[in-house]
């Protein structure tokens, strides 16, 4: 269902240009400057300032006014059930494709959020550290699946939400390495109830499968309170996994620690067709059975033109 059709019923999104969306920023104050924002970005992302100021900007005064509003509600339940068990983090979830921009949008998204005064506490766990150990994927022969919804450890990925949202204290959750393209082992990152948690990941909206007893397990979006969805279409993708590649052969690949690092001897020719495959057996199939579907299961879609700006925002009516 395309959900921007002129004849559609029901549109269950209010579509916004970009310059619609700028306009709703109000007096909101640029609270990053152009140094931070070239941290914040990805290697072979465009982020600039005026991204910041015409698409996130407007993003974090939304999303500040929901957590307001979640936090009145939730003072208001305590009252009325005589309850006092601490805050409960407010989640929002990141997900898109390879190479869409899912890290840069989440770590703006982090570094805005924690200027606001009702959240000053903002953290950021990709889910990249709930993959299973490499070990375990070449035995279970599911290296080539790496990223797709079996190559995870869905219910430790479940686990750590549930105790979050529960407002467990000090939930631990385990660390990725893209240089050595595995999960670190003893070494994680502690999640201590923060005012907003910002989940980011590949699957992050798709539905889990039915357990082996046939009981519904709880999908990850369950925890999720506002979700985000980073668009694009698929040959612009494709151009930008193949860009990244090309990045990385010249950067990280080189370092000898590098899971890739034999890729760093690659001709331009060969390292481009060396990527082009990877796209088409791997990451094309996950996007187009897997994520891509979860789309619209999304609160807000940000949606990219081919030079990495956002064009079209469509927010899902309340």
């Amino acid at each position: 269902m395309d959900i921007r059709a002129a004849d559609q019923q029901y549109n269950p999104y209010r579509i916004f240009s970009r310059e619609q969306w700028a306009r709703l920023r109000d007096d909101t104050p640029m609270t990053l400057e152009a140094g931070e924002i070239a941290r914040l970005r990805s290697t072979h992302d465009r982020l600039d300032l005026k991204e910041v100021e015409e698409i996130y900007l407007p993003l974090s005064r939304l999303l500040a006014l929901y957590v307001a509003a979640t936090q009145g509600l939730f003072k208001a339940t305590q009252r009325f059930l005589g309850a006092d068990d601490g805050k409960v983090p407010y989640i929002i979830g990141v997900a898109g494709s390879v190479a869409v921009g899912k890290s840069t949008t989440a770590r703006v998204l982090q570094a805005l959020l924690t200027r606001w005064p009702n959240t000053p506490k903002v953290q950021l766990v990709t889910t990249d550290g709930f993959l299973h150990p490499n070990a375990k994927l070449e035995r279970d022969g599911l290296m080539e699946r790496k990223g797709f919804p079996e190559s995870y450890d869905g219910a430790s990925l479940i686990r750590f939400l549930a105790a979050v949202k529960a407002g467990t204290r000090n939930v631990t959750a385990p660390v990725y390495s893209h240089l050595v393209y595995d999960v670190v082992p003893g070494e994680t990152v502690v999640v201590d109830r923060p005012d907003i948690l910002v989940v980011e990941g590949l699957n992050v909206l798709l539905p889990n499968r039915l357990s082996r007893e046939g009981r519904e397990i709880p999908f990850v979006s369950d925890f999720f309170d506002f979700s985000i969805y980073i668009d694009a279409d698929d040959q612009t993708i494709e151009i930008w996994y193949i860009e990244r590649f090309l990045r990385l052969r010249e950067t990280v690949f080189r370092n000898k620690d590098s899971y890739f690092h034999r890729y760093s001897q690659l001709t331009e020719s060969e390292a481009i067709q060396t990527a082009r495959r990877i796209w088409e057996e791997i990451n094309l199939p996950n996007l187009r059975d897997n994520i891509g579907p979860t789309k619209e299961r999304a609160q807000l879609i940000l949606e990219k033109g081919a030079d990495h700006r956002i064009e079209n925002i469509l927010l899902r009516r309340l």
